[in-house]
């Protein structure tokens, strides 16, 4: 059977995580992601994606690798400023395929590359700004430390709160692009790292990766909740795409953006960002109901997480490295998991040329 992008072919099976686009589930090793986001770290749910264990005691700690080896700080800051950032990740994680490391088991080398890129993405990141590096804090968090080495600053408990359960509802969503890249990698038995540049040159892409900013410019065009209606009709007449709306997998609303939305809601008050965000959904959803009947237009994790980006003031060129941040922990799970029970990926194609 030919189906072009291989669109709802399944290719493997997965004990990782569940997507249900028509009833809007999304699931970890078969958990709610509500419930596990709501009573989990960012590094409590990364080990259960690894290990399929919610408690684990065992397990190393991120914040023990956060120290770059020297030839990848070498790697980095020998690297022109105009590479860009994706390409820096890429670059820099290719550093780790050395023979120590590959002599660790695939778990540790996982919670290495987690730890690592984040740090990559601050150094770099820095050194294109002329700005001086920040070291790491070993006793912050996963999501602090990063705000901390992009921006010098330790962050408020608000930003942490936000972009952490961004990054916890992004770290895994299935059989995407980035992920069966690098599951098709690494079914080659090549090593974890390959398989992790592959998926990063995948997200770099702009079909795939998670960069709101048209919805950071829909936002930006709010001055003040008044304006919110008649800007959104303008654009539905003109028949522009209103961005931060509908999704290709869920044909209801994105769990992701309601876990998120709620993160707003709860922060109200403490952020006008995120208090214009979650009034224009409400309009936007009634204007889009109102002149597109029958679409089922509902939001998508972009909408909040633009909020949220724009909310700790992360600039527009970090939204996809920050996304690649979180999904590393999806990555290397589906990598692991490819690698244990193997079958290399070898798809037929058709040929559809002159024979001669």
């Amino acid at each position: 059977m030919f189906q072009k992008g291989l669109k709802d072919v399944v290719a493997v099976h997965t004990k990782i995580a569940s997507v249900d686009g028509d009833i809007g589930e999304l699931r970890y090793r078969g958990i709610k992601v509500d419930e596990l986001v709501n009573e989990g770290s960012f590094e409590d749910i990364a080990n259960f994606l690894w290990t399929g264990e919610r408690t684990n005691t065992s397990f190393p700690s991120l914040n023990e690798f956060r120290e770059l080896p020297n030839h990848i700080i070498a790697i980095i800051d020998a690297l022109p400023m105009e590479v860009s950032l994706m390409d820096a990740m890429r670059t820099a994680i290719s550093g780790y395929a050395h023979a120590e490391f590959k002599e660790k088991s695939l778990e540790e080398q996982a919670i290495i590359l987690t730890a690592a890129l984040p740090v990559i993405v601050a150094r770099h990141y820095r050194n294109q700004k002329g700005l001086a590096i920040v070291e790491p804090k070993k006793e912050l968090s996963h999501t602090a430390n990063y705000l901390w080495m992009l921006n010098g600053e330790v962050p408020t408990d608000v930003q942490v709160e936000a972009l952490e359960t961004y990054l916890k509802l992004t770290m895994e969503h299935g059989l995407n692009a980035s992920t069966f890249a690098a599951r098709v990698t690494i079914s080659t038995e090549s090593d974890l790292t390959a398989a992790v540049t592959s998926a990063l040159g995948t997200m770099k892409g702009p079909l795939h990766g998670g960069a709101p900013s048209g919805v950071i410019s829909l936002l930006n065009e709010f001055k003040n909740p008044t304006m919110i209606r008649d800007i959104v009709r303008d654009k539905i007449i003109n028949g522009e795409k209103i961005m931060g709306f509908g999704h290709r997998i869920y044909k209801t609303e994105d769990p992701r953006s309601i876990l998120l939305r709620d993160k707003c809601l709860n922060l109200q008050g403490k952020d006008p960002w995120l208090d214009i965000a979650t009034i224009a959904e409400k309009e936007i959803i009634d204007l889009l109901a109102e002149h597109k009947p029958g679409r089922k237009l509902y939001t998508n994790v972009e909408y909040y997480a633009a909020a949220i980006m724009r909310s700790i003031d992360m600039p527009a060129e970090l939204f996809t490295p920050t996304f690649s941040v979180a999904r590393m922990v999806g990555w290397t799970a589906h990598a692991i998991e490819q690698i244990r029970d193997n079958t290399i990926f070898r798809p037929q194609s058709i040929y559809v040329g002159e024979l001669k």
